[in-house]
């Protein structure tokens, strides 16, 4: 596998990250780079290897009935639920595959108790999980597939899995090279130009006019031969068997290319053929099944014709009562709206109704009622009241207006008195 050196850190980053240390504080800053938010993938790509190693499909999936997660089902958002629910699932068949006893989880099980389980099962094969355990209970993203593939990887340490280098096929040579005569070597050297004419050209077909004059030269050479050789000393068993050991190094192979126009010319005329063929078959099919078609039609129209000359009084009746049903309902609709209009006037003429009676209603009660009455009847007895009080205060006034007169009358009286007296008396005294 392509990603299986990748090595994933706790804090689900991948090695090679940047890392700094801050001036003074001695803070560590992680810098992740552009790739790592999608080195899930390539971890859940992992993940799904791994688990078709471990045979997980027959073990796990048929036999819970759940369906085969996607290569990226853990690393992206489809059904939170559905997504912790496989999580745990898988987490806790890897556990068990990884040789230590872990319970099933159900799906109304606590899901903090079942991730403080599976990380303290995960802690116990000697990985670290330097993440808040709340990261998990999404179902999905890099801790959840970091987890699984920690998982995975010691379940597969445990079966005694490993890693082989890969073993490449032998490709096959296509022809071996064999020895051959002054003849043979001839032609070869033919055959040579002919593939050197190929490359050349860039085209897989055999220059007929190289090889006439090629055929040609050799001819002439071997009629030259023929009038120096009169007499021939060769036995005929051993040329017949050299003729059949040499002659299949003396076809002459032309390796086709599909775009080549000489080809696609080829093709045509094998599909027209085709065509041609299949036509004359499916035209006579064709033909019958119009025909029978046609007089299907026929059938179907006179079959019309009579059930409609049958029928003609009853398409009349019918036709009547239709004219007949639409002047019932325009009839209808003309006193529906004026049953509307009567219900609009009297629901009106309701609602003056109800006010009048509401007034009368209330200048009723406003007549029988005896409150008002009382009212004026303690109003004038606390005026009678008030009025007894002002006479009496009244009274008191003028009795003392009167007194304070006749002090000042009897005081004038002793004075005029006093002022009349003779001296002489005032004088005998």
């Amino acid at each position: 596998m392509a990603a299986a050196a990748a090595v994933v850190t706790p804090s689900g980053l991948e090695d090679g990250v940047s890392r700094s240390r801050g001036d003074g504080a001695g803070e560590v800053v992680v810098e992740r780079g552009p790739g790592a938010a999608y080195h899930m993938f390539v971890v859940m790509e992992d993940l799904v290897e791994k688990l078709k190693l471990l045979r997980y499909e027959e073990e796990l999936l048929r036999k819970n009935n759940l369906k085969p997660p996607s290569r990226h089902y853990f690393a992206l958002p489809t059904n939170p639920g559905e997504q912790f629910y496989m999580f745990c699932t898988l987490a806790a068949w890897l556990i068990n595959k990884a040789g230590r006893p872990f319970e099933q989880p159900q799906e109304y099980d606590d899901p903090n108790a079942t991730i403080s389980n599976i990380l303290s099962e995960l802690r116990l094969f000697g990985r670290t999980a330097d993440f808040p355990p709340s990261k998990l209970k999404s179902g999905y993203g890099e801790h959840v597939c970091y987890v699984l593939d920690c998982l995975a990887e010691e379940a597969l340490k445990y079966i005694g899995f490993t890693w082989k280098r890969p073993t490449y096929p032998m490709e096959e040579l296509e022809e071996e090279t064999v020895p051959e005569d002054d003849a043979e070597l001839t032609l070869n050297k033919v055959d040579e130009e002919f593939v050197e004419e190929e490359t050349d050209n860039e085209e897989n077909f055999i220059d007929l006019n190289v090889l006439k004059a090629q055929t040609y030269r050799l001819d002439m050479n071997e009629s030259a031969k023929q009038e120096d050789i009169l007499e021939s000393t060769t036995d005929a068993a051993e040329w017949s068997l050299e003729v059949e050991r040499v002659l299949p190094q003396l076809k002459v192979t032309i390796r086709t290319d599909n775009k080549d126009w000489r080809i696609h010319v080829d093709q045509m005329h094998q599909h027209k053929s085709g065509i041609e063929s299949a036509l004359k078959e499916t035209k006579g099919f064709l033909d019958k099944l119009h025909n029978e078609i046609s007089r299907t039609l026929e059938k179907i129209g006179s079959r019309e014709k009579y059930i409609n000359n049958q029928l003609e009084h009853l398409v009349q009746e019918y036709r009547a009562a239709q004219a007949q049903l639409s002047e019932a309902r325009e009839r209808y609709q003309q006193g529906n709206g004026g049953v509307t209009e009567r219900t609009r006037l009297l629901s009106e003429v309701t609602e003056e109704l109800e006010k009048v009676k509401q007034e009368m209603e209330e200048k009723g009660s406003s007549m029988t009622d005896g409150a008002p009455l009382v009212r004026i009847k303690q109003s004038l007895t606390k005026l009678k009241q008030e009025t007894i009080q002002m006479d009496i205060r009244i009274g008191v006034v003028e009795h003392t207006l009167l007194q304070s007169k006749l002090k000042e009358k009897s005081n004038m009286t002793r004075d005029m008195h006093a002022t009349v007296i003779p001296e002489s008396t005032i004088g005998s005294y």
